[in-house]
């Protein structure tokens, strides 16, 4: 009997970070982009509640939040790069259920 592991689909819009324009094929090996994806979704997931609870305590717009969440991934040492720190604060927005639509112009590069 053999054991498989758990299939986890990787969303588009996080694949879409390995697919250059003009290719289908991911840029990166697929082990890499799931560990990558699992990091950035354990990364949003726990980003989540402290953004809800900075909104609340601070009494600032979502969009600050995501300004500050955004700044804070950038910050050296760098665990992820540019396009995953976005996508790690649009995933985030979308678990809160708030707007992201506008996240370029929420992070300011």
């Amino acid at each position: 009997m053999t054991e498989h592991a758990p299939q986890i689909d990787i969303p588009p819009s996080f694949l879409a970070l390995y697919e250059p324009s003009g290719r289908s094929k991911p840029t990166a090996p697929s082990t890499q982009v799931l560990a990558d994806y699992e990091l950035c979704e354990d990364m949003a997931n726990m980003l989540a509640p402290t953004a809800a609870d900075l909104q609340f305590k601070l009494g600032v717009t979502e969009q600050d939040v995501m300004e500050r969440c955004y700044s804070g991934l950038r910050t050296e040492p760098c665990v992820l790069n540019d396009a995953q720190s976005r996508w790690v604060v649009q995933r985030m927005a979308e678990i809160l259920s708030w707007p992201w639509q506008n996240l370029e112009n929420v992070v300011k590069t």
